[in-house]
Parts: structure tokens; C-alpha cells; sequence
């Protein structure tokens, strides 16, 4: 089993803390079957370093994960890996925990680019990105409000640190989801065909129960062109939301 990077460093009053939803990721991207899928993908003989994107990266714990086990998921070790938040805090903290994954992980690693501060892959450039994860704000909860951002997303002048406002503000950046707990994803799946590489790109991104993923899979499916949805981790059988699943999202070689 590979070790869970650690994110005793963050202070998780203003940051997502790893919980069942990125466990999940972390066991989805290191099982037998999607190793052997990114490997078939991405070997090291026919393709160039494959840059990996997270976007909302939290705590940094997938980033890191991934950063840190490059031969064990890709079977290769020049891996680029890069992270985007739309929580200034949260870019910090993640950067923090991918160097120091990486640093514990001497005989295999990635190299770390950065965490850039931006609204989900806005800042990245278009058919860039070879694999793609995403862990959205999934719970059906109603938006924070954006036009506060600004002034949230840093410390305010003359004070040395948030306050229970700004605090509330990004925690509800990392889970409300909006109607369905869909608002944010959608946005995110309608960037994915424009982000990722050619056709060799891949995208696994979380979902829960109420978030309809089989109707969500089927309108990937409907995008035409080859693309491909398929659900490759699952968190088990529970009521209601808290059901997660793993869709990846990618095209057929055919």
C-alpha cells in the first residue's frame, strides 16, 4: 500500500480536509486496473512526459499522491504534475504537501511545477493536460457568494489572520455544488474536451449519488467524437449522496 501524503502542516479551518471523497481518489488511481490503463496509455516509449492536472487541489493530498508515486501509476518517472484552487489558501498549503511528498519519495518522483490561483482550469492552456482529476464541490448546496471573493481569498490588511467569515467563505467553496451539487462540475465537463491532449487525454472525476452520475456519464457518451464515461472506483453501497463514485472520462482509441 502507498503511504498518504501528510497534510499535518494545514490549517483545515479555511481548507478541505482529506476525507472519504480523496481516499477514494487516491485508491482509484493506485488499483491494479488503472494503473494497467494510465501505463497502456502513457508508456514511456511512445509518448512525451504526461502532465498531470488537479483542479481544486485542497489539502494537495492527490497531487501529492500522484507526485510522489509516478512509477508506481505511470510506470515512468518524468511525470509533470501541476494543481490549480480557486482558494489562495489552499494553493499554498497543497504546494506545501507535494514538495514535501515528494522530498520523503527519493526513488520515485514527479516534478512538480506549481499550484496557480485561478477559477478551475481557466489558467491552463488549452490541449495541455494528459490526465485530468477533479474532486468538485458535489453536496446539493446553495453557491457562496462569488462577488465576495476578492476580499476573502487573502488576509486582510493589518491583520494576522482570516476571520470566521472568510473562513466559512472558502470551506463553502470546497463543497457547495449548487442545484444537484452540479453547478460547478458542469462547468468543469464543458472545459474537459478543451483541455486535455489530442486523444490520448483522460479525466477521472468524483462524483456523488444525487449528482446523477449514470445521467452524467451518458451525456459525455453523447458528446460524440469517441468519448468514453466509465465509473472505476466506488466508495461501496450507502444511502443517499454520500454514495461516491469515480467516473473516468476519456476517448476510445477506435
Amino acid at each position: 500500500m502507498l503511504p498518504t501524503p501528510s497534510t499535518s502542516h494545514i490549517c483545515f479551518d479555511r481548507v478541505y480536509e482529506p476525507a472519504e471523497d480523496s481516499y477514494l481518489l487516491l485508491d482509484t488511481l493506485s488499483s491494479s486496473s488503472e494503473t494497467a490503463f494510465l501505463r497502456d496509455r502513457f508508456h514511456e516509449t511512445s509518448s512525451t512526459p504526461p502532465l498531470v492536472l488537479e483542479v481544486g487541489v485542497g489539502s494537495g493530498v492527490v497531487l501529492a499522491f500522484v507526485a510522489a508515486n509516478p512509477g508506481t501509476i505511470f510506470g515512468r518517472h518524468d511525470v509533470l504534475t501541476l494543481g490549480t484552487d480557486i482558494n489562495s489558501f489552499a494553493c499554498k498549503a497543497a504546494a506545501q504537501t507535494v514538495r514535501h511528498a515528494i522530498k520523503e519519495r527519493e526513488d520515485d518522483r514527479s516534478v512538480f511545477l506549481d499550484v496557480v490561483n485561478g477559477d478551475l482550469a481557466s489558467a491552463i492552456r488549452p490541449n495541455s493536460i494528459d490526465v485530468f482529476v477533479f474532486n468538485p464541490p458535489y453536496v446539493p448546496a446553495e453557491l457562496p457568494d462569488l462577488s465576495c471573493h476578492d476580499r476573502h481569498n487573502t488576509i486582510p490588511h493589518g491583520k494576522k489572520a482570516t476571520s470566521f467569515e472568510q473562513d466559512s467563505y472558502l470551506l463553502e467553496l470546497s463543497y457547495a455544488g449548487g442545484e444537484d451539487g452540479m453547478v460547478v462540475t458542469n462547468r468543469m465537463l464543458e472545459q474537459i474536451p478543451e483541455i486535455l491532449s489530442g486523444e490520448g487525454g483522460v479525466a477521472y472525476v468524483l462524483l456523488c449519488a444525487q449528482n446523477k452520475p449514470e445521467v452524467v456519464k451518458q451525456r459525455i457518451r453523447d458528446w460524440g467524437g469517441g468519448w468514453m464515461a466509465e465509473t472505476v472506483g466506488s466508495s461501496g453501497k450507502k444511502a443517499g449522496w454520500e454514495k461516491l463514485v469515480v467516473v473516468r472520462i476519456w476517448k476510445s482509441a477506435g
